[in-house]
């Protein structure tokens, strides 16, 4: 969920807290020491980049790839919108090369919505959110939020199946 607000830090904190509050009493997180962790890596962050075709940055335990859309230009007030303004396709990996979790976004026009959506699904990445901010701006970007869970170079393979459609590379 993204949020925007103007005022004060502490009016701003005092008006999100009643949200956070809600996500930390949430019945479905999964406690520590469950069995559910992901084992620690490695995590082959140099393979994963050969399948999606773009390199990307080790944070901790996080390889995270992001894709800019140079093939739109979008400006928001006059002002362009480019990947680290948020115009992007990304996926973050965790865990081991065996044992892995994405999570990602993809950025995409109207007409790219439901290929994208179809193809994420059928390589068994769950789809979580479809929206849009910039809403000014043209043309309207989508983005999609997804996750998965699996061997790390099928899941690379599965956020790769949406980025091989013509109009999202």
């Amino acid at each position: 969920m993204h949020v925007h607000g103007v005022g004060t830090a502490a009016d701003l904190a005092r008006k999100i807290r009643p949200a956070v509050d809600l996500i930390a009493r949430d019945p479905f997180a999964v406690p520590a020491g469950t069995g559910t962790e992901l084992p620690e890596g490695p995590l082959s962050g140099m393979e994963l980049s050969k399948i999606i075709g773009h390199a990307g940055e080790q944070t901790g335990a996080v390889y995270k790839i992001t894709i800019g859309r140079a093939d739109l230009d979008l400006r928001e007030h006059g002002a362009p919108i480019d990947a680290r303004m948020g115009l992007n396709t990304w996926a973050a990996f965790a865990g081991s090369d065996d044992q892995a979790v994405v999570a990602g976004d993809v950025a995409m026009l109207a007409t790219e919505v439901t290929s994208v959506l179809k193809a994420l699904r059928a390589a068994g990445l769950q789809v979580v959110a479809i929206h849009h901010h910039m809403t000014t701006g043209a043309p309207n970007v989508y983005f999609l939020h997804y996750w998965g869970r699996g061997q790390a170079t099928t899941l690379a393979q599965g956020v790769r199946s949406a980025l091989d459609l013509p109009a999202t590379k």
